[in-house]
């Protein structure tokens, strides 16, 4: 399935880097690096001269924290979207957002996505995708309500739960009139899963892929690369290129990052080892 974004069309052997800009004083990450305005805009001028093809931009951290109502939401991330529009034409701006109020006020100014990533916690999120020509992004999230952790949560089959979920996502956001060409599914790692589900998640991969969707993955310095290795979140960068390589062998095709150059590097290698990209430079045996 072609896949369309903003300005820019990608082949199904495109693999794609999208960049995080957290605009919250509390990331997991970044504990708040990118919250001021120019450390967020040098941070997207950094992605873009890296390789990344999307900026994803998030105003609420994704686990327990703070409270951040819809107003305070749109007040970190509209503005900033402008901006980033206006600095880069062309660039593929994506806003992670559950809220539907949020989706309408950043799609008026300027983006191109939106990466619900709550699992249509919303459903009226969809209906602003549809009324603006934008894409989206459906998430497993198992159920959970936005900004909870999962507590001994089960599933009979969890690929299973994660495929029906995420085209029966897909599939009613074409019915309110969202572009086919323009839907992602998204196998939700850390959300609503323990870290054997984000591990089996991955390595039944495929069986997204064979869906027809086109596959993103949140694999960037996760809890489930973390615990996985027994690993800080400043020393998860190894194993999250090993899943991010896995991954894009096993057919994802979008890559929700922190580390842009190392990811678009280990994805290059894949396209190169797959046959779809040749080698950047060929010296060696040939003087």
């Amino acid at each position: 399935m072609s896949l369309n974004l903003g300005k820019h069309s990608f082949a199904t052997t495109d693999l794609v880097v999208m960049a995080i800009i957290n605009r919250t004083p509390d990331s997991f990450y970044d504990q708040g690096a990118t919250f001021d305005d120019k450390a967020a805009m040098d941070a997207v001028d950094r992605a873009i001269d890296e390789g990344a093809d999307i900026i994803d931009i998030g105003g609420v951290k994704a686990g327990p924290g703070i409270e951040v109502d819809a107003a305070e939401e749109i007040r970190r991330t509209v503005s900033f979207v402008e901006a980033v529009r206006q600095r880069h034409d062309s660039i593929i701006i994506s806003v992670d957002t559950w809220r539907h109020e949020v989706g309408e006020k950043v799609c008026q100014a300027g983006a191109d996505v939106l990466n619900d990533a709550w699992g249509g916690t919303d459903p009226a999120l969809a209906d602003v995708a549809a009324q603006f020509g934008v894409g989206l992004v459906c998430t497993h999230a198992g159920g959970h309500t936005p900004r909870t952790r999962p507590h001994r949560v089960t599933y009979d089959d969890v690929m299973a739960d994660i495929v029906q979920s995420t085209v029966g996502l897909a599939q009613q956001a074409v019915e309110r009139g969202v572009r086919k060409d323009a839907i992602m599914i998204d196998p939700g790692h850390d959300f609503g899963k323990n870290t054997r589900h984000s591990l089996e998640a991955t390595a039944r991969l495929g069986e997204m892929v064979q869906t027809g969707w086109p596959v993103l993955v949140s694999l960037s310095n996760k809890d489930f690369v973390g615990e996985t290795l027994d690993l800080p979140v400043d020393q998860r960068l190894t194993g999250t290129l090993a899943t991010t390589a896995v991954s894009a062998w096993l057919g994802a095709r979008i890559f929700r990052a922190h580390n842009v150059k190392q990811t678009r590097q280990a994805l290059d290698m894949v396209s190169s080892i797959r046959g779809d990209r040749p080698p950047a430079v060929a010296r060696r045996g040939l003087t």
